[in-house]
């Protein structure tokens, strides 16, 4: 029963400008993108990370290594973590894109979704779930129950994962948001899912060293966590 942090890029030109990046190659973090994963990185303090994974593109490997700085851990390049391949979307503008027809069913039914010359937005949701899942699983068995593991994707992927755990169907996952260098916590077990926060910025998240509650056990609003 390991527990995730699911960690966004900092903030890119392109985030800042209102441009679909996707996987454009070479979209790196701008000066407050590097700040906001720093300030990230400071609130992982006092807490050991078992591992960590990062998406292939290079804005999350640069948070990746901020967060991970003075750890001596190095995060493993996840493919299922990589950004939803927009196909011919990637790279325009989005004061363009809401002039398309797909917007507004992008907006709306996000499950029926396929960018043209990319993936569907399902495809995108099934492939980062199983590799979030898959990774859980994995530190589980290596590091134990109490284990506390980092993921650094992106915001729809992280969206989709965060619907998956709260068990909202991919067309409500638009409710979700998931700012640039957020922390949001899922914790799996063998019965259901448990979403411990969703995007934060502020706080110390070192009280995840110290997981006394069994979610399974828990009725009402329980303790909360040992600070």
């Amino acid at each position: 029963m390991a527990t995730v942090i699911l960690a966004r890029h900092g903030r890119t030109q392109a985030n800042a400008t209102g441009v679909l990046a996707g996987r454009t190659p070479g979209i790196r973090l701008d000066e407050v993108g590097t700040s906001q994963a720093q300030a990230a990185a400071a609130r992982l303090e006092g807490l050991t990370l078992a591992a960590a994974f990062t998406s292939p593109l290079e804005r999350c490997k640069e948070t990746s290594a901020l967060l991970l700085r003075g750890t001596g851990l190095k995060a493993r390049v996840e493919r299922g973590l990589n950004e939803c391949d927009y196909g011919d979307w990637a790279g325009r503008s989005m004061k363009d894109l809401v002039k398309e027809d797909l917007w507004k069913v992008v907006q709306a039914h996000p499950a029926g979704v396929r960018f043209p010359g990319g993936e569907s937005m399902a495809e995108m949701s099934a492939r980062s779930i199983a590799a979030v899942r898959d990774c859980d699983a994995r530190v589980t068995a290596e590091h134990g129950d109490d284990a506390v593991w980092i993921a650094v994707a992106h915001g729809d992927v992280i969206k989709a994962i965060l619907a998956d755990a709260l068990g909202m169907h991919l067309d409500a996952f638009q409710r979700i948001v998931v700012d640039p260098a957020s922390l949001s916590m899922i914790r799996y077990t063998p019965k259901r899912s448990f979403v411990l926060a969703m995007n934060t910025s502020s706080g110390s998240l070192g009280h995840l060293a110290k997981q006394a509650e069994k979610p399974d056990e828990k009725l009402g609003g329980g303790a909360g966590p040992t600070a």
